[in-house]
């Protein structure tokens, strides 16, 4: 039986058309395709339809990580432009590490203004891990002039030139899950993005569950896979937590068998990154990587988008589902049409 540990294993061909380069007109407007894991059997619905494949006792695990509008665009004071991504945290002192893109080298001591400015930022040093380490000056509440001014992280594969005002304002709204509530996330968990405030209310009348939890997505969502085993990559880390009473939740759910449906690949890494330990109030680091043949401990069920060729966490929808099983839908979801990626449709697998 195949291993499927090697990156091309994980490759597809998809059309750049696919590549959704804008969300959908309005928030829940997005296809559903469900997939049975057992049968391989595929359906076509809308997300509106979701609740047909829920049922009173289920437990639906949200992440509610907000993601911080900390795409900038600025001036140094040559004039020359400088586009720069905070990558949280920010420190008590100002500093935080940025990932910034100029013509020309830069040099440490340069300052740099951002937007209207209210927001400017001094080099100190190269960063560790990339990027430089900066200083932060602005007078006021550095959040809400990051919504005042800031642009939406959106990965590189959503192409955004220079948005105008009406642009920018929709990128920040429809880059987030209704329920983010905990600021930290620098790309949004992109399976939430679906629902609306309306539909989750029908859920929970249902007799559905709704446990919240967080994860506050990094850096290395974006952070492809480079090496021919995928066994040797080395998964980033990221943030998470998770309060008494989600756990009382899990623990409930678990001991009755009731089904556990983890919203986003974010979610189903916290679920079972805390499958093997007492499930109780934690908080801590996670760089659990998924891929087959990986045995799910916690996790029932799983709604997701369709991600990229190659990625980490196309390994692990394989790993929740059968390579073969994902890619065969994924073909399925070619042919009709559907939308990839961030702002694309959303998949169910069962």
């Amino acid at each position: 039986m195949p291993d499927f540990t090697r990156l091309s294993d994980y490759d597809y061909e998809l059309p750049r058309d696919l590549i959704a380069q804008q969300p959908s007109q309005q928030r829940g407007d997005s296809r559903l395709l469900v997939l049975t894991r057992s049968t391989g059997e595929i359906a076509h619905r809308r997300f509106s339809e979701l609740p047909d494949y829920l049922r009173s006792g289920d437990v639906l695990v949200l992440n509610d990580t907000k993601v911080i509008p900390c795409r900038l665009v600025g001036r140094r004071a040559s004039g020359g432009l400088v586009k720069a991504l905070l990558v949280p945290p920010f420190d008590a002192s100002g500093q935080v590490r940025a990932l910034l893109e100029a013509r020309g080298k830069l040099q440490p001591g340069e300052r740099i203004v951002f937007e209207n400015g209210e927001l400017a930022a001094t080099l100190i040093a190269k960063a560790v891990e990339g990027g430089w380490r900066v200083k932060l000056a602005h007078s006021g509440d550095l959040a809400g002039i990051l919504r005042r001014v800031g642009r939406a992280p959106l990965p590189p594969y959503v192409h955004r030139a220079y948005p105008s005002e009406p642009e920018r304002a929709q990128d920040i709204e429809r880059y987030q899950t209704v329920y983010a509530s905990r600021d930290g996330a620098i790309a949004a968990p992109t399976a939430g993005l679906h629902f609306t405030p309306d539909l989750l209310q029908k859920i929970a009348a249902s007799g559905v569950e709704v446990v919240r939890l967080t994860l506050h997505v990094g850096l290395g969502t974006f952070q492809p896979v480079k090496t021919d085993d995928i066994r040797q990559h080395q998964m980033h880390a990221e943030w998470f937590e998770m309060t008494e009473a989600a756990a009382q939740a899990l623990k409930r759910a678990r001991s009755e068998s009731r089904r556990i449906i983890a919203v986003g690949t974010t979610s189903c890494r916290v679920l079972e990154a805390i499958a093997t330990s007492p499930l109780k109030a934690q908080s801590g680091w996670t760089s659990l990587f998924i891929y087959p043949p990986y045995q799910f401990r916690l996790v029932s069920a799983l709604l997701t988008n369709f991600h990229l060729p190659r990625s980490t966490l196309l390994m692990l929808v394989s790993a929740f589902a059968g390579r073969e099983t994902i890619l065969n839908a994924y073909e399925a979801a070619k042919r009709e049409g559907y939308r990839f990626y961030s702002y694309g449709d959303a998949m169910l697998i069962l």
